[in-house]
């Protein structure tokens, strides 16, 4: 008697089913009923209780805040990338602007508070090598400047990789055809990437206003919405209903700034051929973009700068001896260590499955297959996942999966990473999945193999470089975030970026910067490691 198989894209797909609809569709549904219940029934209490209480000011600050803030990230972002791409600055310069841009996704967002504190605070290192305190720490001065810092790497990957893809010959033709260099920079520089500094735009905004790291350390008296729904959901009188009202809240912009996002991606300029022209030898051009990079980076680089300095003094700024015992303390204190090994795991597991929950899912949408018409599935689940902001999802897990043997275990914490982060590494290796030939499936089924010895023999050989860039991109992100995993951490389960957040209520601070060097050594280990396998994997 033969014996029914179940192709393999069927079993990816119900699977990808059964794992969104139970964590995703469902906390998102639990999460709007409690915002619509009183306890008791259906009612509209938490919202008018909200709006009593001022939300609108909460909600005006978060979105004037990220709004500025997202534009400064733009302005500063653009400016290394030109340099990167339109100038004829020497190539290894070019090289490290593009790497030390990225540096602050090594961090967590709430190290960023912490280092601002003590660098531009009234004893803040560079407050003490300046002799005088440059900004107000505290309050939309901060906030403003931790944004910067924690959208530039974004903002400045999405105008460069743009701007990489733009055909340069066009200056060329704009210069002979008699136009002046303000103009040419307007037509085939500034026109070309419009879409791009949008984006770019709208997706620093969204990241600034779903923060919650930043604002925990440097928030002040500014009330925000981030803050706000940390207050009601574990504040001294949790409110899980006021809560979940504040998360529908603050899912409104993210939805506006995906759909604004996805209207924009088609106005992409695309060109058939990009051609290599060389550039216009312009020494002013190249001096002043080189010189206002460096700064750009000096800037960041001084500020993290405080994070290396504070754990090897004695005691800032009263002892400024060197000394290692901050360092021997953490490396000694069992519960740190724990803490530190318990990230170590989530972030591996979280890299780990997420690769190959995304690469099934590319599998069955970007390659020739029987399935191929359900390919808008996680396309589907990619877009929706890229609306919910980490705090969110957070709360939504902690209400759903309360009292059930997932709340407060690593599992929910690995879960609920894959989720948060979907939408980046999916939309990667599906690019990259559609480049391959797309007749290697019929000719080996000709030759007759299944499409399961085909994906194993042929295309995962081929794609090996972007799916090590996945698992870097889960891992690095597991590492540092920390409004995702806030609501759902434990004793056991306590991860570093949540461990920083109880110990600010102690000002331990030397603890804090070791432990946040820790996650930056960690990122960097593991983004070099997978950098020489790519280049192993290129080489063969």
């Amino acid at each position: 008697m033969n014996k029914t198989r179940i192709a393999p894209q069927k079993i990816i797909l119900v699977v990808l089913c059964v794992l969104f609809g139970l964590f995703l569709i469902f906390p998102m549904a639990t999460i709007l009923f409690h915002s619509l219940s009183n306890g008791e029934g259906f009612s509209l209490e938490s919202y008018e209780k909200l709006f009593r209480s001022g939300i609108g000011t909460a909600f005006s600050n978060s979105v004037g805040i990220s709004a500025l803030s997202a534009l400064l990230a733009v302005v500063l972002a653009f400016i290394p990338a030109y340099a990167v791409n339109y100038t004829n600055l020497n190539g290894r310069f070019q090289k490290v602007i593009s790497t030390m841009m990225m540096l602050p996704m090594l961090l967590p967002t709430i190290t960023y508070g912490f280092a601002i504190i003590y660098s531009f605070g009234k004893q803040g290192l560079i407050t003490k090598l300046i002799g005088t305190q440059l900004i107000d720490i505290y309050g939309i001065p901060g906030l403003v400047l931790g944004y910067v810092i924690y959208t530039i790497p974004t903002a400045f990957m999405l105008i460069n990789n743009t701007m990489k893809y733009i055909d340069k010959k066009f200056m060329v033709v704009s210069r002979l055809m008699g136009d002046n260099k303000r103009k040419c920079f307007f037509s085939t520089v500034l026109t070309p990437i419009a879409s791009a500094l949008a984006v770019a735009f709208i997706q620093s905004f969204t990241l600034s206003f779903t923060d919650y790291g930043i604002p925990a350390a440097l928030a002040g008296n500014v009330d925000l919405l981030a803050t706000r729904l940390y207050s009601e959901m574990l504040g001294s009188l949790p409110n899980f209903h006021t809560g979940s009202a504040v998360s529908i809240l603050m899912l409104l912009p993210s939805v506006v700034s995906i759909v604004l996002v996805t209207v924009l991606n088609k106005y992409n300029i695309r060109y058939t051929k990009i051609s290599q022209v060389e550039l216009e030898r312009d020494r002013m051009r190249d001096t002043a973009f080189g010189a206002i990079s460096s700064l750009i980076l000096v800037g960041i680089v001084a500020i993290f700068a405080v994070i290396f300095v504070m754990p090897l003094v004695e005691q800032w700024p009263y002892r400024t001896n060197f000394t290692l015992e901050h360092v021997e303390d953490v490396f000694s204190d069992k519960t740190l260590m724990d803490v530190y090994k318990n990230s170590l795991l989530s972030a591996l597991l979280t890299a780990l499955i997420g690769t190959v929950v995304v690469y099934a899912c590319a599998l069955v949408s970007a390659r020739r297959n029987a399935y191929r018409k359900f390919g808008k599935i996680p396309d589907s689940i990619s877009l929706v996942t890229n609306t919910i902001p980490g705090m969110v999802l957070g709360v939504a897990y902690l209400l759903t999966f309360k009292g059930t043997p997932l709340h407060n275990s690593f599992a929910i914490l690995i879960i609920c990473n894959i989720v948060h982060f979907f939408s980046s590494p999916y939309l990667l290796i599906k690019g990259t999945l559609e480049k391959l030939n797309a007749s290697w499936e019929t000719t080996a089924k000709l030759m007759g193999d299944s499409w399961l010895q085909t994906v194993i023999r042929i295309i995962t050989p081929n794609a090996v470089s972007t799916l090590l860039e996945v698992f870097s991109f889960f891992f690095v992100n597991s590492m540092v975030t920390v409004s995702a995993v806030i609501f759902l951490v434990s004793t056991k389960s306590m991860v570093i970026t949540a461990k920083i957040k109880e110990l600010q209520h102690f000002a331990s601070f030397n603890e804090i910067f070791v432990l946040s060097v820790l996650i930056l050594l960690t990122n960097l280990l593991v983004k070099g490691i997978v950098k020489i396998a790519t280049k192993r994997v290129a080489k063969k």
